[in-house]
């Protein structure tokens, strides 16, 4: 994939892919990620969380919610 495009729908089927890796390696589906964000806060929907992630157009705060809510403390990219 061609990053220097200035389309972004291959940035945005990235992201979609690589917070679904980060929950599969945590063995976490999108209910699970529902619950765990719930228990930090953040009060989000399982649709609102599938669209989002699939859509993968999310924000990067959405995300470092995601990363907070499984116990990911570091990410390599």
């Amino acid at each position: 994939m061609n990053k220097e495009s200035t389309d972004p729908a291959p940035w945005h089927e990235d992201a979609a892919n690589f917070l679904k890796a980060e929950l599969a390696r945590a063995g976490i589906g999108y209910d699970g990620l529902c619950q765990k964000l719930k228990a930090i806060g953040i009060e989000e929907s399982y649709k609102g969380v599938a669209n989002k992630i699939n859509r993968g157009s999310f924000s990067f705060a959405f995300f470092l919610q995601c990363m907070k809510a499984i116990g990911r403390h570091e990410i390599h990219i």
